[in-house]
């Protein structure tokens, strides 16, 4: 949404208590007031659009993900504990675009651990699942799948196919859920993960069945 500046003339006293609620939510005066004056006159921001997202990702996310104190409109954070020694943790980050196009923001994957070897494994099954996503995605005629792997890291563009806000909120947790099945099963058991791939490929391409994400 294209945003010009206007002057306003406020009392001292409105504009302390819009800084400290600013303050609160993690945002700016100006996006506050722009958000307060939206909701009152009816008007649909993007801030209002991403929380409606994220408030139906939310309610459908399995028990598996703890959801962080979110600081931004446009980021939710959530994490999971892996089922291996020491119990290491993956964050979860969605960051959406105020005014998506062709992608509706970008999900990004962590592993918190110095083990050079759950490092690898990480690795390893980003590899392969990156391989996974990109040929059932071209076998639906989406050829725009953009990642990145780094070192514990990975990323992703979620694609935008014009979903509503509720709906989006379902695919975006089904895709989590999804992944985050796919990454327990490999690390619990990684030397016969290739047994139980068919099938977590076939619930891959079940899930874009319903959800191009």
């Amino acid at each position: 949404m294209k945003k010009s500046v206007y002057s306003l003339v406020l009392m001292d006293d409105v504009i302390r208590a819009v800084d400290r609620e600013a303050y609160k939510r993690g945002t700016s005066r100006s996006n506050l007031i722009n958000q307060i004056l939206a909701q009152h006159l009816s008007c649909v921001t993007p801030e209002m659009r991403m929380q409606e997202i994220f408030g139906s990702l939310s309610d459908l996310v399995s028990s598996a993900f703890s959801i962080q104190q979110q600081r931004s409109a446009s980021l939710m954070t959530l994490r999971t504990a892996l089922d291996f020694k020491y119990r290491p943790t993956i964050n979860y980050k969605v960051e959406l675009e105020r005014s998506p196009d062709e992608f509706l923001g970008t999900l990004r994957v962590q592993i918190r651990t110095q083990s050079v070897q759950l490092i690898d494994m990480f690795g390893s099954f980003f590899t392969y699942r990156a391989e996974l996503e990109a040929k059932a995605l071209a076998a639906r005629g989406c050829t725009n799948y953009v990642f990145a792997l780094g070192n514990g890291s990975f990323s992703r563009r979620l694609l935008n196919c014009g979903l509503s806000e509720e709906e989006t909120g379902q695919a975006i947790s089904r895709y989590l859920n999804d992944l985050n099945t796919s990454i327990q099963t490999y690390f619990a058991a990684p030397q016969s993960f290739a047994d139980y791939a068919p099938q977590l490929a076939r619930d891959y391409t079940k899930l874009l069945e319903e959800f191009i994400l």
